[in-house]
This record gives C-alpha cells, sequence and structure tokens, in this order.
C-alpha cells in the first residue's frame, strides 16, 4: 500500500480492491422493467470490466413461471436491448448467461421459498459462492416487508456466509408507513445487512461532491455562511408522468424526489468532514446536518414549501396535455407535480444561508444540478452593476444529463472602457476523462457487494427525513381547488415559487 495512504487518517476504510467475494445476487421481481433495464445490464457492465467474482451467480425469483432458460432467453434479449455489447462481446455475453438461475417465487407461498432455498444451495456448491448472498427487492414496495419476513421465516436472512439486502425506493410512503416497514425488515435483518438504495447517490457527479470540497483547499475555506448566499439543488424533467399516472397520484413531487434523491444530494453538500471514509463515519455527518435542519409546523408552509401542477402546453414546441388530462390521473387532482422545500440549518457552518431544494415535471428540459450561489463583495469598486454582470459568483455541479463542474465569475472585457461581464470556467468529465461515466446502478449493486454501505442511506436518516417533511404532506393533502393547474407545461414552475424567492431578494436559476 502506498505510503501516503498509510499516513492519511482519511485513508482508512478507503477501498482499494473493487473485486467483491464470490457471491449470488438474488433479485425478487426478476420479470420486471428494471431487472431487464438496469439490473442486468449493470451487472453485465461489471462482468465486462472484470469486476465480478469468477464465483458469481444472478438467481432470478418472481411469480412469473419460467424456466432456467426461459429466463436466460429473456435476459440475453435485454442485454442486447439495453446493454453496451459491442461485437466483441458475444462469449461474455454467453458466459454471463450460464451464470443465472430462475425459481418462480410467491413470498405467500412458504413452499416456494423453500424451493429458493434449495436452489440456491445448488448454486452455492457449483459455484463455489460459500454461502455469499445478495438479495434486491425489486418489486412494489407493498411488497417489501412481505417478502422480508417470508426470507426469515425460510431462513434465508442468514447463511454459512454474509446476506445482504437492497431495499429500493420509495422506504415508506409516510413516517408511519416508515417506521412500520422499518420495523419489520429489522426483525428479520440486522441494519449493517439493510441497503435502502437511491440512485442518485451512484451518479459519478454527486459522489463527486466529498472530493470536490475535502481535496481542494480553495473550496473547503469558503464553504459556509460566511461566503456562500444561499444554494440550490435542482431536478427538472420536461417528461410528464408518462403511464405512471396511477402512481404519481399516490407519490407527488415531494415524495417522488425531495425527500429521498435531494435530500441525499443534500447531505452530501452540507456535511461536516467525515474523520474517515469508512461508511458510518460518512452516514454518521449525513445525518447529524439532516437533523440540525430547523423544524416547521403546518402554520409555518407558505415560508418553507410552494407547490404546483402542470396544465398543458408545449415541449420542444410539440403541445402536451396537462396533468389532470394524464391516464389514470384524478381529473380534478390537487397532487402536486412541482415542490419546492427551504432548509434552514441551524448549526455553525450554515447559519443564515438557505438551501431550496426543488423538482418538477414538465418543466423546459431535463436537468439536475447543484448551484453554489456566492455573497457579493462586500464593497464594490466598479461602480453599481446592473443585468448579468451584477449575478453573484457562482459554482454548478451538473449531475446530468451533462456531467461536470462550472465555475462562474466575473472578468473586464477588452478595450479601454471598464466593462465587466460574467464568464464561465468548465470542467466537463467526458472530455476531461476521455471515459464514459459508469451507470449508478453498477457502483451500487458492485458496492452493496462489496459490503461498502456509504451511498446507502441509514434508517435513522431516512425517518429524519420523513419528520421534516410531513407537516408539509398533511398541509398539501388539502385540495389546491382552483388554484390548480398553476404552471403550463414547458415553463419553469409556478409564479408563486418565482415570488417566493424574489421575496427574499433571490431567484431561482435557469439552467
Amino acid at each position: 500500500m502506498p505510503s501516503d495512504l498509510l499516513q492519511n487518517p482519511l485513508s482508512e476504510g478507503l477501498r482499494l480492491e473493487r473485486t467483491p467475494e464470490p457471491c449470488s445476487v438474488i433479485i425478487f421481481g426478476a420479470s420486471g422493467d428494471l431487472t431487464k433495464r438496469k439490473l442486468i445490464p449493470a451487472l453485465f457492465s461489471l462482468a465486462k470490466q472484470d469486476l465480478l467474482p469468477s464465483g458469481f451467480s444472478v438467481v432470478g425469483a418472481s411469480r412469473t413461471a419460467y424456466s432456467h432458460d426461459e429466463f436466460r432467453d429473456k435476459m440475453r434479449a435485454a442485454l442486447l436491448e439495453f446493454a453496451d455489447v459491442g461485437p466483441s462481446d458475444h462469449g461474455i455475453v454467453d458466459s454471463f448467461i450460464k451464470s443465472l438461475y430462475y425459481n418462480p417465487t410467491d413470498p405467500s407461498r412458504p413452499e416456494s421459498l423453500q424451493q429458493l432455498k434449495s436452489l440456491l444451495a445448488e448454486v452455492d456448491k457449483n459455484h463455489g459462492i460459500a454461502g455469499n448472498r445478495l438479495f434486491y427487492l425489486s418489486t412494489p414496495p407493498s411488497l417489501y416487508a412481505p417478502i422480508c419476513l417470508s426470507l426469515g421465516a425460510a431462513g434465508l436472512n442468514k447463511s454459512q456466509g454474509w446476506t445482504r439486502i437492497i431495499i429500493e425506493k420509495p422506504f415508506g410512503h409516510d413516517l408511519e408507513s416508515m417506521r412500520d416497514l422499518n420495523c419489520k425488515v429489522l426483525s428479520v435483518f440486522e441494519e449493517d445487512q439493510v441497503y435502502r438504495i437511491d440512485h442518485y447517490l451512484g451518479k459519478e457527479t454527486v459522489q463527486n461532491i466529498m472530493v470536490l470540497r475535502f481535496s481542494n483547499t480553495y473550496f473547503e475555506p469558503l464553504w459556509n455562511h460566511k461566503y456562500i448566499d444561499h444554494v440550490q439543488i435542482t431536478a427538472a424533467e420536461s417528461l410528464g408522468v408518462e403511464k405512471r399516472g396511477g402512481y404519481y397520484e399516490q407519490a407527488g413531487a415531494l415524495r417522488d424526489m425531495i425527500q429521498n434523491h435531494l435530500f441525499q444530494v443534500f447531505s452530501m453538500v452540507a456535511m461536516e468532514p467525515p474523520v474517515s471514509l469508512a461508511s458510518n463515519d460518512i452516514r454518521d455527518e449525513k445525518n447529524k446536518v439532516v437533523k440540525a435542519i430547523r423544524a416547521f409546523t403546518i402554520d409555518q408552509i407558505q415560508d418553507f414549501a410552494r407547490r404546483g401542477q402542470y396544465g398543458a402546453g408545449a415541449i420542444n414546441g410539440n403541445p402536451v396535455p396537462g396533468y389532470r388530462e394524464e391516464e389514470k390521473v384524478d381529473p380534478n387532482s390537487s397532487t402536486a407535480t412541482y415542490a419546492a422545500v427551504k432548509l434552514v440549518v441551524d448549526n455553525w457552518r450554515w447559519a443564515g444561508t438557505p438551501f431550496y431544494l426543488r423538482s418538477g415535471k414538465r418543466l423546459p428540459k431535463r436537468v439536475s444540478e447543484i448551484a453554489i450561489r456566492f455573497k457579493q463583495p462586500p464593497q464594490e469598486l466598479f461602480g453599481k452593476l446592473s443585468g448579468p454582470a451584477a449575478e453573484s459568483n457562482a459554482l454548478i455541479i451538473r449531475v446530468q444529463p451533462d456531467e461536470g463542474i462550472t465555475m462562474k465569475f466575473r472578468a473586464k472585457l477588452p478595450g479601454q472602457a471598464l466593462h465587466i461581464r460574467n464568464v464561465n470556467m468548465d470542467f466537463d468529465y467526458g472530455a476531461s476523462f476521455g471515459k464514459k461515466s459508469p451507470e449508478a446502478y453498477e457502483r451500487l449493486q458492485l458496492d452493496a457487494m462489496l459490503g461498502d454501505s456509504t451511498l446507502f442511506a441509514r434508517g435513522d436518516m431516512v425517518e429524519a427525513s420523513w419528520e421534516l417533511m410531513m407537516p408539509i404532506l398533511e398541509a398539501w393533502n388539502e385540495p389546491a381547488g382552483d388554484k390548480f393547474p398553476n404552471y403550463e407545461a414547458g415553463t419553469w414552475g409556478p409564479r408563486g415559487s418565482d415570488n417566493w424567492l424574489a421575496a427574499a431578494d433571490r431567484q431561482w436559476r435557469r439552467p
């Protein structure tokens, strides 16, 4: 090991070896869309990079009655459609497909769990896996608890090797359901076996936030309320609800994006430096900053949140219907398709610096970014600026689709007169490193196999985020009535949200 890693206390917990022990990945919901579009292609990509162990298998489990060969044929077709399969990769495809198995599994039928247990024992023996198992719940949330309880009843929550379980979001629908689900999951598995996945944390740019902050001396000294006016974290989508109207009616923008994805990103931007890179040291700091967020009551919602719903409009010149005209949506729906929340962090680093989190559908473009807005200089030496030149310095971290970082600062235009203009200094991931960033599900599945829970949500943080969001959810249970729709598809959200920031002498950034 290099001497600098031995001397650097932050290197404790740093993973240098990327190949996990032999193991099986058991996917519940293996006949579903996520499995064929994301999970299996991600595992295949890891195989192409020689990041999977020699002893490895995938066992599909769902109610659909496939044989091993039928499942393999389905997954082969999925790889050809959704994975990066080049002309020279067909040998890797053949080898990967041979490691796939299937067991028709219904969590309400104990005998099917026993059949799964027998198959896993056989796969362990054939592949030299020694009982290392990663269960992946790629199912509707209503099945999370029944599957966990049935795994416990079948004795599959423990083995001679390690056993872990990945649970997809949403982890609960509100605080009460989260606590109930957590109680049932933890009645079967220990907390360190549970990996609550948030694919946003698998994105390369999100992972780079810690490197940007803690390995560059000219960022971290400015990363506080003395220099930063406010922070905006945006997840915008140009798409509507597509065919997911039934799901979205129950979720809405706050549950779908802010309570999970954007809260996780916020915690990485706002956390204190961890004492090491060990998983729990990092997650401790994330949890501390979430717990430092000022709580608010239903009566204070107008100070801390705004909501909206899109009406008919146009995206890229093409007319699109309003949310209430979408399939499986109540024509009088009060579901928010746009949500914005202000977080006030009561600690020494962030006192007086608000964080604004927003997410919406049918906005002008698909973009996710973090905008750090710095304060104006304490004295303006160049006269009173107006227009674009008056904008404060900013650091923009682009999460998707064009991963990179932009620094916005002022410079003098060439010429005899003193004219100032905002200019950009850009860093682009693809251009700088000459390689494509891995898919989020590649990194996250590999981390789970390695036992690295850094990028997964811990139960106490999930609970804390639900506690903070509950007053908003309760207030927004009231019908919006004729207030909705309140923004046109293809615009940047409701005017009330713009006015909300304007009242604080701020404005939303237009990505």
